[in-house]
């Protein structure tokens, strides 16, 4: 993605994750149409190259919402078209973990951004919700649906149809955010979690999330084959036989420190 060029966004790559941030300030990072084009851009790159990815905000902002202005001139057949709900439904998608990472403003189509990710994680300061009733139009790009899986269909009622707005510790309660970090530290927070996600092996991290999404029907037969999949895996071999050498490495102590705590009472006992 180096050689891409965002007007939306602000990017950053490393070896096993990209860290993507929200940057339209003058108008609270509102997703409009270029910035739907560039976060589809990200998704192609990490469709090609999987790694883990945190997308935040810049100046105490997530995203405040669609485009206003844009929103206001689209008709039937751009609803039609699923503008942002396909970037969203892309990103839910994406191979590897996504991580949302919240502070101020997270509304509208910046809360259903938000709800298509793996993990949130926020500060004191997040306000999610979905006031899009209150324009005359519906939360059409995942939230009518996601929502109620996230936090169950009453939350999901007062959000959607009463205006809630949820702050931090309402969202922490029904377990829409998972975290709460003062905003100094927030990106820190979300990479550690990204460096928790590191440390599993990337196939089976990938194949868990696919299982995960999987719609009821397909299991059990589809464990079995992802299984099955992963049982082939060098890394499984690697791992699981670093796991019992580490745990006879233990073994082996334990049994050399008794042993030597038994000579060191025998060695007492003589000098007695």
């Amino acid at each position: 993605m180096s050689t891409l060029e965002f007007s939306t966004l602000l990017v950053e790559e490393r070896e096993d994750r990209v860290v993507v941030l929200l940057n339209r300030p003058e108008v609270r990072n509102a997703i409009d149409q270029q910035m739907v084009d560039e976060l589809h851009m990200v998704c192609a790159a990490l469709e090609q190259n999987p790694r883990v990815l945190i997308i935040a905000g810049t100046d105490g902002v997530f995203a405040s919402g669609a485009d206003i202005a844009q929103l206001r001139e689209r008709r039937r057949d751009d609803a039609l078209q699923g503008i942002n709900s396909g970037i969203f439904v892309r990103i839910a998608r994406l191979p590897m973990p996504v991580i949302a990472a919240l502070d101020g403003f997270c509304l509208g189509g910046g809360a259903e951004l938000a709800y298509a990710a793996d993990f949130r994680i926020g500060t004191p300061d997040v306000r999610i919700g979905n006031p899009e009733t209150g324009l005359g139009i519906l939360a059409a790009a995942g939230a009518s649906w996601r929502l109620k899986e996230l936090v169950g269909e009453p939350v999901a009622k007062e959000i959607l149809l009463a205006g809630l707005v949820l702050r931090a510790e309402q969202a922490l309660a029904v377990h829409l955010i998972t975290e709460i970090h003062e905003a100094p530290g927030l990106m820190d927070a979300a990479h550690a979690l990204a460096d928790r996600i590191a440390r599993q092996d990337p196939l089976a991290v990938r194949i868990t999330k696919s299982v995960f999404h999987a719609p009821a029907e397909a299991h059990p037969l589809i464990d079995q084959l992802a299984q099955g999949i992963l049982f082939e895996s060098q890394a499984k071999f690697d791992r699981m036989q670093a796991f019992l050498d580490k745990k006879a490495d233990k073994k082996a102590d334990k049994k050399a420190d008794k042993k030597a705590g038994k000579k060191s009472d025998e060695t007492s006992d003589r000098k007695k």
